[in-house]
Formats: structure tokens, sequence, C-alpha cells
């Protein structure tokens, strides 16, 4: 294991460092921040002491060369629109969208879990057919598309839920709920295919013979040797969340990492896109990582080649 996380580790650096070239090249193909950052009665002489106050007139690689040594320093630059600190921006920020996502992925297992099992469980019942009809509109229906539904109905209409913003738990909500969907179908999908494999196999007739609960039964034999699989796509759907996060905040309002790289984008804020995808990838980078770690403690078959 030791070995292995060693290699893990390297790899991870070396997607970082990978990111943070192809990231620094491609936003510089993107405009010149001179030309929106500056005012339009602005000679070409003034464009050109604005790059060079910013360090954009230096070639490319001495550029590049400045940027990995302030990254490895915690030092990312400062925003050209904002002044602060790029990469005190984006944690910011994503603390705002850890709190979103965290909570949609959190409801969308218990739910998804919830579903899968009860429908494998109840196979061919009107549970099972209720949970296929829910799994099957929540894939199909992309979540900004729900979040406008849910304010149509619940913010609009019956004017029971703010229809944006950030302050208290009832802001939460609906973007939670609209986020939520999406991931809860997929899991109760996988839950009850992977459940029942497993319910199909010998040694769950074993138990059953033996005359084990039915709460010990499922719970511990059959969800357990279904777990892998619902591990591993669970821990995907986190990237999934963050991605779909970015029109869920602007829909709801919501001050997150998603409309932070929106407003980035938009402005040719070359730092801020920077630290915010470095960020991305090292958070990326530190789940695969933690999944595989788990992977072992799910299933104990699981060895890694030292």
């Amino acid at each position: 294991m030791p070995a292995y996380l060693a290699r893990r580790l390297g790899s991870a650096l070396f997607t970082v460092w990978l990111m943070s070239v192809l990231i620094f090249v491609l936003v510089r193909m993107v405009g010149d921040p001179a030309y929106l950052l500056m005012p339009p009665e602005a000679t070409e002489a003034d464009r050109q002491l604005f790059r060079e106050q910013l360090g954009l007139a230096d070639p490319v690689p001495l550029q590049y060369a400045r940027f990995l040594a302030g990254m490895l320093r915690g030092d990312m630059g400062n925003s050209f629109h904002f002044g602060a600190p790029a990469l005190s921006m984006a944690l910011s920020r994503l603390a705002s969208s850890l709190l979103l996502v965290g909570i949609s992925l959190a409801l969308a297992l218990i739910i998804g879990l919830s579903l899968g099992v009860v429908s494998a469980v109840r196979r061919g019942t009107w549970i099972d057919r209720l949970a296929s009809i829910f799994a099957v509109l929540g894939q199909a229906a992309p979540p900004f598309f729900v979040a406008l539904l849910l304010i149509r109905l619940f913010s609009v209409q019956w004017g029971w839920l703010p229809t944006g913003g950030h302050g208290s738990w009832r802001h939460l909500i609906l973007p939670v709920c609209a986020l939520a969907w999406y991931s809860a179908a997929g899991i109760a999908r996988l839950t009850r295919a992977n459940m029942l494999t497993v319910l199909e196999a010998d040694y769950i007739r074993m138990a059953r013979i033996k005359g084990l609960p039915a709460h010990v039964v499922i719970g511990t034999h059959a969800l357990r040797n279904a777990a892998l699989p619902i591990v591993a796509f669970t821990a995907s759907q986190f990237g999934v969340l963050i991605g779909g996060a970015v029109a869920i905040e602007t829909v709801f309002s919501w001050p997150g990492f998603g409309s932070l790289m929106v407003e980035a984008i938009s402005t040719l804020d070359f730092t801020v896109v920077q630290a915010a995808v470095i960020v991305s990838v090292l958070l990326f980078v530190s789940i695969n990582l933690a999944v595989d770690v788990l992977y072992a403690l799910v299933d104990p078959r699981i060895r890694y080649r030292q």
C-alpha cells in the first residue's frame, strides 16, 4: 500500500503540473485583457504599459516560470479585475460551492441508496415502478431545467422559498434539490442493478436459509458486496455536481466557485481562472486518491500491488 500511494501521489502531482501548463497557455489564447480592462479611448502605448505592469509583456515561458514558482509558494497572483489575491478568492468561493455540492451529494446518496435497495427487494411492485420513473426523469432532465421548474413552482407560484441568494438554510433548498435529483437517479439505478445481482448469489441464499433477519441479509451481506461500484459512481458524481453547480449557481445567484469562474472568464481575469482550475484539479485528484483507498476498506478482497 505505501508504494501504491507513492505512485498515486506522483501521478497526481504530474496531473496538477500538466493542467497548470494547459490552463496557463489556453487562457492566453482567449484574448488580451488590456483591451477589456482599459477604457476604449486608451492608446496602444497605454495598453502596452498596462501589459508590462501585469507582467503580460514578458515571454510566455518566463511568465509560466514565474507563475509556477508562485504556485509552489501558494501565491497565484492578484486578480486583474478585483485586485485581490486570486487563490484567496478561489478558496473563499470554493467553500460556498462545497457546501452546496456536499449537501446535494449527501441527499442524493441517501435517496439513491434507499430507492435502489427498496426497488431491488420489492422488484416488480409499484414501489419499483415509481423508483424507475424517478430515476428516468432525474437523468433525463438537466439540472438547470429542474431549477427553473422549482423556481416557477415553489418561489413564483406558491411563494414558499426565495428565488435565489445566499444567507439562510431556505436559500439552499431549491439549488440542493435541483442538483441532487440527477445524481440520486443514477445512484438509484446502479444500486438496484447491483443489488439484484447480489441477491441472486449463493451466499445470500445460504444466509436466508440460516434464518438471518432480513435487515442483516440486505444491509450487511448484500449491500456491502454491491457497494464497490456505488462508491466509485458516487465519487464521480462529485465532479459532475461541481460542473452542474456552474449553471445552478447562476440560476440561483449563489456566490460559489462556478459563478466565480464565469465572472473571471468573461473579464479575461487570467490569474483567477488559473487559480480556480488548479484548486479544482487538486480537489479532484485528492478525492480520487481517497476513493482508491476506500475501495480496500469497503472490499477486503482488493489488495494493491507493492
